[in-house]
């Protein structure tokens, strides 16, 4: 999807029609490249006038009215369809407002190309338990139906694919996608991928090929790194794997790092603990912190309610059970733990207390000798 944006301002036609009180700006999302039969999304601001705002080009079979934009923001929405018969090529856009062109810019069309069913990446080869996506790119003229099914032994079962809207073809109204996890004792292999239409004729056809990891390749043990920790308010750069603390009945969050992580098992990695309430799934940081950095992952452990104090292990298990790293976890002793304003460190009263029998051990004494001394002089 490209965009291309146009600003008319100074004294010509936009000032004019606007009043001379601003530019107006149109943006065009999914202008170039487009064929017959996808959205263009067009984005008016600017105008001040309160009437109508429209839209021509030769790519539209009418003027396109554009909606106010709902949040009060000012500008004017659409989403018009480009007519099935237009031909490649250049065409303008103009848009209305107070009786006037108060800018324009222009939409290129492409021709039309026959369905396209796709599987994966072109020649990519999926590890067991990885993620596959499937498009159908049915946009052609006479092309009909919304139902489509894929079928492969690679599958569990039958899967459906689907138009989204609100997802990245959203301008392709006849894109079709699914995604779906392959089992994770898929054994080696090429597997065929058919795909069928709403009357269960098939359509297409494509090649699945399936690997698992071997000795040599970089995800076979990856490189990993952890199991560390981190305080619910901190984060994973503050991570450590030795002598961080929690009480019971905490949150505390796992850390795991892997420059070579297992494609297949991206999305079930967990951490487990006896002192965890449950397994904890390890989720792929996708911000921009893990930019630049080993792929990391991390999730939030509540520590169980009446832990003793002690030395907890934390286990993860990667790349299919290749590899297993255990790190360890400090609970502190919960009376400590529960230490509030209104209630007295049990520590401190009994060093108080140490420290006060001593004291009175050391006075008990000195008395003791200036008596003895007393009773020298006397005698």
């Amino acid at each position: 999807m490209t965009a291309g944006a146009l600003w008319l301002g100074g004294g010509g036609p936009a000032a004019a029609a606007d009043g001379g009180r601003g530019d107006v700006h149109v943006l065009l999302n999914s202008a170039y490249d487009n064929r017959p039969g996808e959205l263009i999304d067009i984005e008016v601001r600017g105008v001040r006038s309160t009437g109508d705002v429209t839209v021509s080009s030769p790519v539209f079979g009418h003027r396109v009215r554009l909606a106010p934009d709902r949040h009060g923001e000012g500008g004017h929405h659409a989403r018009p369809v480009i007519d099935e018969g237009v031909r490649p090529g250049t065409y303008p856009l103009a848009v209305h407002a107070g009786g006037r062109v108060v800018a324009e810019d222009h939409v290129e069309v492409k021709a039309s190309h026959k369905p396209e069913f796709q599987v994966g990446a072109v020649e990519d080869v999926l590890r067991p338990g990885e993620r596959l996506t499937l498009w159908f790119d049915d946009l052609y003229p006479g092309e009909k139906g919304d139902s489509f099914t894929a079928t492969s032994p690679a599958f569990r079962a039958p899967v459906r694919l689907a138009h989204d809207p609100k997802g990245g073809y959203w301008n392709n109204p006849r894109m079709f996608t699914a995604a779906l996890a392959l089992p994770q004792d898929l054994k080696d292999g090429t597997y065929k991928v058919a795909l069928a239409g709403p009357d269960g004729r098939r359509i297409d056809e494509k090649p699945l090929r399936v690997r698992a990891a071997r000795p040599g390749d970089s995800d076979y043990t990856g490189r990993v790194r952890g199991p560390a920790f981190f305080a619910p308010s901190g984060s994973p750069d503050t991570a450590r794997a030795h002598s961080h603390k929690a009480g019971p009945g905490d949150t505390v969050n796992v850390l795991w790092r892997d420059a070579s992580p297992d494609p297949g098992e991206e999305d079930r990695l967990t951490a487990t603990s006896p002192a965890f309430e449950r397994p904890v799934p390890l989720k792929r940081d996708d911000s921009k912190a893990g930019d630049g950095d080993d792929p990391r992952y991390y999730g939030p452990a509540r520590l169980r309610d009446g832990l003793g104090a002690g030395r907890y292990p934390v286990t993860v298990i990667s790349h299919h059970g290749r590899v297993k790293r255990t790190g360890h976890l400090l609970v502190k002793a919960e009376e400590a733990a529960a230490v509030g304003l209104d209630e007295p460190d049990r520590t401190l009263l009994i060093a108080g207390a140490s420290m006060g029998a001593a004291a009175l051990a050391v006075m008990g004494g000195v008395l003791l000798l200036r008596r003895r001394d007393r009773l020298r002089v006397t005698a």
